[in-house]
């Protein structure tokens, strides 16, 4: 058991550590991340990837100590060494529940693999046989063992030592790790420290700029270029996460943000760079929004096909454009449209985009998006030295 709780310790805190470079390094690339398939980055930035603004590995970190701790103390030969496997497969059934949940998210809602996440399931149900291969009493009796043990712990100032530094420990973690920022609004920015937001712009500063020919700006002094996919988990995160931004920039300053998607789906009937792509239903979800941009309803068939995004159909999504978006034209206009959104793919790989969401923010080639309130930081730079 101690083998499969250390393995599942070592994960975690790869996980944890791996979580906290991206919520605090705008510029940082996990060493997890293969494809758009097998990616790290992927499920941590996922609502999958947090609980209460604390990120699950954190989470996983602290129960793998907690089962390593009580291994060690639970030595045999000792009262609790008796009892420690049926504790251990009490903890690893709630952790098993919780393992099942975050497959099911992973695997089945976002389509994305972590490699790390795999060794933490693996290192729980790991946990979850041998304690219940090993436990050789009834579990209903463990309530009356755990309250004999508890007492005994009260009993010894180490044990109660002990479990005093967990406790404070466990605590301090949860309160000082990095959280998911809020985005709504101007807290984004505000919730930064001035040494934070000048080291992202002295990294946005520091990237090679490329020319990305989107036709007239009007003027803007900070041109958003968005390669997109209606069915990429991450596309839907920073669709959501980065709407309340875009639009206080808007009305702070009238025409200075240009924003543009552009389309990238991941999908072999349209793109030809992804001839395994399992997006199977984005090439109709990009002709829907072009159609619905068309006559003004373009953002609220946006809305639809992000909430939607894990049911998406070809023939759902037709039937959005038409009851959402008011496109009654969709068959007809279909096959001339699709050529539009295979321009966009060209001029995507042109530029070196393999993934998406990949941005373009005056030039500058971001890869999976950022955190809102990199971005945050990022636009209000970019005016700033525009105005100067």
């Amino acid at each position: 058991m101690l083998l499969f709780a250390l393995l599942g310790l070592g994960a975690s805190s790869t996980s944890a550590w791996v979580h906290s470079k991206l919520l605090n390094n705008p510029g940082y690339t996990s060493f997890c991340d293969f494809n758009s398939t097998v990616s790290c980055t992927d499920a941590y930035l996922s609502p999958y990837g947090s609980l209460f603004g604390t990120p699950v590995a954190l989470f996983g970190v602290l129960w793998f100590a907690a089962v390593v701790a009580l291994l060690l103390a639970g030595r045999p030969g000792t009262r609790l060494g008796e009892h420690v496997s049926g504790y251990v497969f009490a903890l690893s059934t709630v952790g098993l529940a919780m393992v099942l949940y975050l497959a099911y998210g992973a695997f089945v809602v976002l389509k994305a693999v972590c490699v790390l996440c795999i060794l933490t399931y693996a290192a729980v149900l790991g946990l979850f046989v041998v304690s219940g291969v090993q436990t050789r009493f009834s579990m209903t009796s463990l309530p009356q063992r755990l309250f004999k043990d508890l007492r005994a712990a009260l009993a010894s100032p180490a044990a109660m030592a002990a479990l005093a530094v967990f406790v404070v420990g466990a605590a301090s973690a949860i309160a000082f790790f990095p959280k998911e920022s809020d985005a709504s609004g101007g807290t984004a920015a505000s919730a930064q420290g001035q040494d934070q937001r000048a080291e992202v712009e002295r990294w946005f500063d520091s990237q090679p700029r490329q020319p990305v020919p989107v036709g007239e700006t009007g003027g803007a002094s900070v041109v958003i270029v968005k390669f997109n996919d209606y069915q990429c988990p991450p596309c839907r995160q920073t669709y959501l996460g980065y709407k309340p931004i875009l639009a206080k920039y808007m009305a702070q300053a009238p025409g200075k943000i240009l924003y543009i998607t552009k389309d990238f789906p991941l999908d072999p009937e349209c793109n030809v760079n992804t001839p395994r792509g399992s997006h199977t239903a984005s090439c109709e979800a990009a002709v829907a929004a072009r159609l619905a941009r068309r006559i003004n309803t373009g953002d609220k068939l946006e809305d639809w096909l992000f909430a939607n995004q894990a049911t998406l159909t070809g023939d759902n999504v037709k039937q959005a454009a038409k009851d959402v978006g008011g496109v009654n034209d969709f068959e007809a206009k279909y096959a001339q449209t699709l050529e539009q959104v295979k321009a966009d793919v060209a001029l995507g790989k042109l530029l070196g985009v393999d993934a998406t969401p990949t941005f373009f923010i005056n030039g500058v080639k971001i890869s999976g998006g950022l955190q809102p309130q990199f971005l945050d930081t990022i636009i209000a730079h970019e005016l700033s030295k525009a105005s100067k």
